[in-house]
């Protein structure tokens, strides 16, 4: 039978270099997998013919086994995997890995047991290259679509500590918070964009439908128009002979800009012009820092080092102006500056953030001066958040309800003025 060394980690977190009989390096690898270890390395010692026909057996029924996998996978895929997937495989590992499975067990049980299409698709997948004898981290990057380099260099981290659960519990509190976070960007911005598509149909309905029938009652009694009747007979007829025309012409000025705005220059300029927005300004300045702190207290926490760390934060910053303002501050941190004072050249970062990461700096506890920033940020976006949906909300309603007084006023007057010239 043939022989294979391994090293690996238990539970614990211990390095394991030992070797063991099996049929087959898959075998071999079920073996080591059901006894709590994360195996890093496996091979097979050079040995006599049963053990290379053994090895040649376990790769036949490992081709035989892949056809099968390829087949469900090609039936499978045509929603693949994609990165709304990524927290619910998070917990689902995590449950399992907490109640003392390993991480190559846990998968393979959510491969066989996980009902979900796509996260189906992804744990089998998944399971696919850990029997091959690779580890969870580089299973997952061959799903660059589902986990960022940041996922990846985390879970390789916690790994190698023996901390993968810890990992795994930070890593799901840093996805909830985005979820919550764009979950409360949705809400804000629904009833805003419900007002003004309800707006938009009372308008069409009054111009498109009521006004044309007062305006041939009114042509039939030759009286004379008041002027905001005629402005709003006017606007109507505009609409109804040109407003495909408008718009068309706004869809393509979107279509064309969105384009623009997706280049790497455009995104740049783009960038730069809503940083001038008096509002917005501060808005996007608040979520560079919550992204900043969040990122950075996560990789931190985790054991990656703090070059690594803060590459992978720029990464992680939206506005393109903040991210090369990061960069530049990353780049002086490399050459010894403490990142307060590199951030604080940029003019880009606010003085308090700078003044709590120069505190913990001085301290040594730059992780939990960076969770404190975070959790101020959230609740300042959340605020945020709330007040522009409170004022979209009224901007909207009055926009609404003076459009719809002046068509009511409109009418009116002309209904009233078509009355007196008909009793003179």
């Amino acid at each position: 039978m043939p022989r294979f060394d391994y090293t690996a980690r238990d539970r614990s977190g211990a390095a394991v270099a030992d070797a063991l009989e099996a049929p087959s390096r898959r075998d071999a690898l079920r073996l080591l997998t059901s006894r709590g270890l994360q195996v890093g390395t496996i091979s097979e010692r050079a040995g006599g013919a049963a053990g290379r026909n053994g090895t040649k057996g376990g790769k036949a029924g490992a081709a035989g086994a892949k056809p099968a996998r390829r087949a469900f996978l090609s039936s499978a895929r045509t929603t693949p995997p994609a990165r709304r997937d990524r927290l619910t495989f998070l917990q689902a590992l995590y449950d399992l890995t907490t109640s003392g499975l390993s991480a190559g067990e846990s998968v393979r049980l959510l491969s066989q047991r996980i009902k979900e299409p796509t996260l189906r698709v992804l744990c089998t997948g998944l399971w696919e290259k850990l029997s091959e004898g690779a580890p969870l981290s580089r299973a997952m990057a061959a799903y660059p679509q589902v986990f960022d380099s940041s996922t990846i260099n985390l879970i390789q981290a916690g790994e190698a500590t023996g901390s993968l659960n810890d990992t795994l519990n930070r890593l799901i509190a840093y996805f909830t918070e985005q979820k919550e976070l764009r979950r409360q960007l949705v809400s804000a911005l629904a009833y805003p964009v419900l007002m003004v598509f309800v707006a938009g149909g009372v308008i069409l309905f009054f111009l498109g439908f009521l006004l044309p029938r007062l305006q041939d009652l009114l042509a039939s009694l030759n009286s004379k128009l008041p002027t905001s009747t005629r402005v709003l007979i006017g606007v109507s007829e505009f609409s109804l002979h040109y407003g495909l025309f408008v718009v068309g012409a706004l869809v393509f000025f979107g279509a064309s800009f969105w384009r623009w705005r997706a280049t790497e220059a455009g995104r740049a300029k783009s960038d730069a012009w809503l940083l001038k927005l008096p509002l917005l300004s501060e808005f996007i300045m608040a979520q560079t820092v919550l992204a900043f702190s969040q990122t950075l207290s996560v990789l931190l926490e985790n054991g990656i080092t703090a070059a690594e760390a803060l590459r992978m934060t720029e990464r992680q910053i939206d506005n393109r102006v903040h991210r090369e303002a990061f960069k530049t501050a990353t780049g002086r941190v490399m050459e010894g500056e403490a990142l307060s004072l590199a951030l604080s050249r940029t003019n880009c970062f606010p003085d308090l953030v700078l003044d709590r990461l120069a505190v913990g700096e001085n301290t040594g506890n730059v992780v939990p001066s960076l969770k404190q920033v975070a959790v101020a940020y959230q609740k300042l976006i959340s605020q945020r958040l709330s007040f522009f949906t409170t004022v979209i909300a009224t901007a909207v309603l009055l926009c609404v309800f003076a459009l719809v007084a002046f068509i009511a006023v409109a009418i009116v007057q002309a209904v009233f003025q078509a009355s007196q010239s008909m009793k003179s």
